[in-house]
């Protein structure tokens, strides 16, 4: 995870975590998955992981498939404890087949 400080709105971020928005089907609520590495103990080969965390989205600015930038927080819910920084990358536009018969 990616230990970086930036500062805005006067506070200090900390833990600041990239991820991708996997749902957002809920207002205000997004589900954003965190690809990370971790060496084995034993054999010393590195090893893929994924953590999936509920994060706060005050304006409903991201949608599926944005590349988004996380920080913990308090407690908002029973399982969000993180909040939406900023979404780094847009999600491509999704492709509307238009047919004649609609036209």
């Amino acid at each position: 995870m990616i230990a970086t400080e930036k500062k805005t709105d006067s506070r200090v971020l900390r833990g600041l975590t990239v991820g991708v928005v996997t749902s957002a089907k809920r207002d205000k609520s997004r589900t954003v998955a965190v690809q990370y590495q971790y060496k084995h103990p034993k054999y010393g080969k590195y090893l893929s992981r994924q953590a999936s965390y509920q994060v706060h989205d005050e304006t409903n600015e991201s949608r599926e498939g944005d590349k988004v930038e996380i920080v913990a927080c308090r407690p908002m819910s029973k399982t969000k404890t993180f909040r939406l920084v900023r979404v780094l990358e847009k999600a491509p536009e999704p492709i509307t087949h238009v047919t004649e018969a609609a036209v």
